[in-house]
């Protein structure tokens, strides 16, 4: 039965990205945002979105978790959309709507030939941020999860190589071995910390123990390297932008633990400037 759902899913996924094409960039994401609001409720639960939000924040009330819903499935309506645009924002035909700060930060970074590790979140169209640092000259690997539907993962995996970035790592044991292969060729290595792992440690996220990643406190404990946060924020319905960070002041002195609990704390700083920039409907306390 999961095999015929997953298809069925495919066949609409694929019209939806034919009409986006045809549309253009502004049209398909202001239909992509209309169809995250009207049926992204419908795909996750709304008890984990309100469970994670009062988690996070004690004091909403219900209608500041409605509005942050609400504007989070129009976000990720209008990224879905973006994907049939990948190729416009690879050859800078859409750079009119980014923002990119940080850029001498990542010359610095091709200056020191030191490749180092940037860490973000599930905010906005965070595919734009390989994309802009590889096009900016940085050797880059992007780690990433697989979708879990097969047929659409033959869509978005090509895309993500052709356009985003060429050096895609997928996530596990193998994935972590071609990481540390890459890295010691020079790669820079971009992956997200904020989703739930199955082997990690706990670590605080707005004071309740998620499960963490460690890759990037045992990169630091290896190699000593440096960590560089990028934020994407959506400025309104078209525009990003994207913040390359300086780097934060870690020590591979400091304990595993010590380490993933300070970029737990930057995750959390980065999901508070924009709540419903972040994707809630994910279990990140389960």
């Amino acid at each position: 039965m999961k095999i015929l759902k997953y298809f069925f899913e495919f066949i609409i996924i694929s019209i939806l990205f034919l009409i986006f094409k045809m549309l253009g960039y502004k049209l398909s994401s202001n239909l992509g945002g209309f169809i995250g609001q009207i049926f992204g409720p419908l795909l996750r639960s709304k008890k984990t979105i309100y469970k994670n939000l009062k988690r996070a924040f004690p004091m909403i009330n219900d209608n500041e978790i409605k509005k942050i819903s609400k504007n989070m499935w129009s976000n990720y309506g209008r990224i879905f959309s973006d994907y049939m645009h990948l190729k416009n924002f690879r050859s800078s035909k859409l750079d009119k709507y980014l923002i990119f700060n940080g850029k001498k930060i990542l010359e610095k970074i091709n200056d020191d030939k030191k490749p180092v590790i940037f860490i973000s979140g599930h905010f906005n169209n965070f595919e734009l941020m390989a994309m802009q640092i590889e096009k900016s000259g940085v050797s880059l690997a992007a780690i990433y999860r697989p979708l879990n539907n097969i047929f659409i993962n033959k869509i978005i995996e090509p895309l993500r190589r052709k356009y985003i970035c060429k050096k895609q790592i997928k996530k596990g044991i193998s994935g972590l071995r071609e990481m540390l292969k890459l890295y010691k060729k020079g790669y820079s290595v971009a992956m997200m910390i904020d989703q739930r792992v199955s082997e990690g440690i706990k670590s605080n996220l707005f004071n309740f123990p998620a499960l963490t990643t460690t890759v990037p406190a045992q990169m630091i404990k290896k190699f000593n390297c440096k960590i560089i946060p990028v934020y994407t924020k959506r400025i309104d319905k078209f525009n990003y932008e994207i913040n390359i960070e300086e780097p934060l002041s870690i020590s591979s002195d400091q304990t595993i633990q010590e380490i993933t609990d300070n970029l737990n704390l930057c995750l959390e700083n980065m999901i508070k400037k924009n709540p419903d920039q972040w994707i809630w409907s994910h279990n990140r306390w389960k």
